[in-house]
């Protein structure tokens, strides 16, 4: 078995993520660490309890929803890899990618902390843009209207029949009320990521990365911006820097994954997305997923 661990972003979170993992070696210290470093209660934000209307628009800021996702899937890994558990190939959607560096032994939790507080928040402040997702559409006439409409692109290529438009309001919905496909859903989303509205949030976050020692992978990783597989510390600094503006190629990283040989597809964290994706599009391929001590064997 040739096993590739993937790692799904924002969109994936729920409330009560965590609730069976608070056992697991190091989980609730991870969250003290996290909380000390976002100066909030962390945990408290994610666990399932009766204050759920408020607690959910907590969760689905940016700013927790980040860090959230990634001390989650940061202590599944960890477990896996206590177990004795390895993968060939690591990736991850968007902030996932974090969390594959994270698995690769490129930085540490408190690092991938770090950056995830200065990015989200980052991200969070570069409003005015909007996003859709786009599903059954016809990849030439969707390629047309993007290439000829100024201030919309493509953000997420997540399958053949899978995209997130990303850009200025008018002209992300310019291009859904002409594209012929089956379904356009717009993202609640604080702003246009993954384009070039990102471009003043990605030369702050620039910034910060000057700061890190990126140590080489133990694993090779397949980065959103250019899916070629590497250990290199210098090349994945550089493709994580121009991650915020340029779009996640996740149709290209599942292919990929199938030309290095990769016939099982782990997605590791809350719900199935990277799973389903790659079940429909990749032939021959096993996909299981871990999001929590049952799926740890405990």
């Amino acid at each position: 078995m040739t096993i590739a661990w993937v790692f799904p972003g924002q969109g994936s979170q729920k409330l009560g993520m965590a609730d069976t993992l608070l056992e697991l070696s190091g989980a609730r210290e991870r969250f003290e660490l996290a909380s000390e470093i976002l100066n909030r209660d962390l945990l408290k934000i994610i666990s399932d309890n009766d204050n759920q209307t408020n607690q959910i628009e907590d969760l689905n800021d940016t700013r927790n929803t980040q860090p959230a996702l990634f001390v989650v899937e940061s202590l599944l890994v960890d477990d896996l890899i206590r177990q004795g558990r390895k993968a060939s190939l690591v990736a991850g959607h968007s902030l996932g990618e974090i969390v594959a560096l994270y698995a690769a032994d490129v930085f540490d939790v408190e690092t991938a902390l770090k950056l995830l507080k200065c990015r989200s928040e980052l991200m969070a402040r570069a409003g005015g843009g909007a996003m859709f997702a786009v599903m059954g559409f016809e990849r030439d006439q969707l390629n047309a209207l993007v290439d000829s409409t100024e201030g919309v692109v493509i953000a997420n290529d997540n399958s053949t029949s899978q995209v997130v438009l990303s850009g200025n309001p008018e002209a992300v919905e310019s291009v859904t009320s002409i594209l012929k496909c089956k379904r356009a859903i717009p993202l609640q989303v604080s702003g246009a990521f993954h384009s070039p509205f990102m471009e003043k949030a990605s030369e702050e976050f620039s910034k910060e990365l000057d700061l890190i020692n990126f140590n080489k992978a133990s694993v090779p990783v397949l980065s959103n911006f250019d899916p070629t597989p590497t250990c290199d510390p210098i090349k994945l600094k550089e493709k994580l820097r121009s991650q915020m503006t340029s779009g996640v190629r996740w149709r290209e990283t599942m292919d990929l994954m199938v030309k290095e040989g990769i016939n099982t597809i782990i997605e590791i964290g809350p719900g199935k997305v990277l799973g389903g994706l790659a079940k429909r599009s990749l032939k021959g391929i096993v996909t299981s997923h871990v999001s929590n001590s049952t799926d740890l064997g405990y």
